[in-house]
């Protein structure tokens, strides 16, 4: 099976946070954030492996700082491991204000996918190439993460 890089994967996703999206204090939900970045993680696993990913677990969610409404999100997703049959996926969501330009980093988080067959059973998926220094980086800080699960 033929690997596929980091970067042939990558996905990004902007959302504009909107009331609905808030709770009475005026900032995101958390679980809003997530289904965001549930979505983006299934289009960066399905470039990666194929259209039939499904999320198996969400490891390491930090949210750093609040999203106001009116704020805009963007999330960056990308293969950070790949196993025999699963993906970790690694996204970083940052926050834009509108008025003044200025981008914050405000939640990073890990999703682990796998892609299914037919029978709906876990298929192989291609091996992940990693070019840069800081795709072997992030690499090895997820196999580090995927270790410390299965013990």
């Amino acid at each position: 099976m033929k690997g596929k890089t980091v970067k042939e994967s990558r996905a990004q996703m902007t959302h504009l946070v909107l009331p609905i999206h808030a709770n009475m204090r005026g900032t995101a939900f958390g679980g809003a954030i997530l289904s965001l970045a549930d979505s983006v993680a299934y289009i960066c696993a399905a470039r990666h492996a194929g259209p039939n990913c499904v999320t198996v677990g969400v490891d390491r969610v930090s949210f750093l700082e609040p999203i106001a409404v009116g704020e805009v999100v963007t999330l960056l997703a990308s293969v950070n491991y790949v196993g025999a049959t699963s993906m970790e996926v690694g996204i970083r969501i940052e926050a834009e204000n509108l008025k003044n330009g200025k981008r914050r980093h405000t939640t990073s988080c890990y999703f682990t996918l796998v892609c299914l067959d037919e029978r709906s059973r876990p298929k192989k998926v291609p091996p992940l190439v990693c070019q840069t220094p800081d795709d072997k980086r992030r690499f090895k800080e997820a196999k580090k993460r995927r270790e410390g699960r299965t013990e």
